[in-house]
């Protein structure tokens, strides 16, 4: 809990840090057509092995599964309202995680690798109104996760490479603005993400061109919590732009 306050903590500082810069061309508006937020994201993997297999031996599943590691990471977003009910996200961040493997009673646990990832996602979303300073909005989408720089861990396969392919997959999400003054909110987020990835071990047990292959779903569950700033960028007026109620 430290470690997410922290963060927090840092978004708020970064944001106050960049308002000078925005505030000279584009002042707070609630009705504006621009919003970003800076957030501190704990990202839970909802994981499930799908498969593990040897190109040698065959399945492996009876063997071991494999899971990756949560992570906490500061994320960032960026929304552009259509008009007062819909808008369109973008949610970005950079993270790292490893990947475990569980045996089931042959003495085989530990870390196989570690990877960072870069994982995108593009949120369609419908804001409901009329609620004063509270803002509650739902989303569908997509999201992209590009796995790199992956490392070898304990390496208790004996492999001499480890790859991670990148995932994509359709992304649910919900959370609420709430107004704090100056075109500032407060704001609290989760998706929930749908993604399948496939992790290969070379030369593993020290044999030449032997893989392994494990079938891994992601699933992963993203909850945010931190500060955005509205603005009107492109000063729209009365006939483009529904102010909100």
């Amino acid at each position: 809990m430290k470690a997410f306050k922290g963060i927090v903590l840092a978004a708020v500082t970064a944001l106050g840090a960049t308002l000078g810069t925005i505030q000279s061309s584009a002042a707070g508006d609630y009705n504006g057509d621009f919003m970003v937020r800076l957030q501190g994201t704990y990202l839970l993997t909802d994981d499930e092995n799908k498969g593990l297999n040897s190109s040698i031996l065959g399945d492996l599943s009876g063997v071991a599964d494999t899971e990756t590691t949560n992570s906490w990471l500061p994320t960032a977003t960026l929304t552009y309202f259509f008009n007062k009910n819909v808008a369109v996200e973008l949610f970005c961040c950079f993270g790292s995680s490893g990947i475990q493997l569980e045996d089931k009673g042959i003495g085989l646990s530990g870390e196989l690798g570690h990877v960072w990832m870069f994982p995108p996602a593009l949120t369609l979303q419908y804001h409901f109104s009329d609620l004063g300073a509270f803002k509650p909005y739902v989303g569908v989408g997509a999201q992209w996760i590009h796995f790199f720089d992956e490392k070898l861990g304990d390496n208790i396969v004996g492999a001499s490479k480890i790859d991670v392919d990148d995932a994509f997959g359709v992304t649910l999400q919900a959370g609420f603005d709430y107004e704090i003054g100056n075109g500032l909110y407060f704001n609290a987020d989760v998706k929930k993400s749908f993604l399948n990835t496939e992790v290969t071990l070379h030369d593993a047990l020290g044999i030449p061109g032997h893989t392994i292959t494990a079938d891994h779903d992601l699933d992963p569950w993203i909850f945010s919590v931190g500060v955005g700033y509205r603005f009107n960028l492109f000063n729209r007026g009365p006939s483009t732009y529904e102010p909100m109620k």
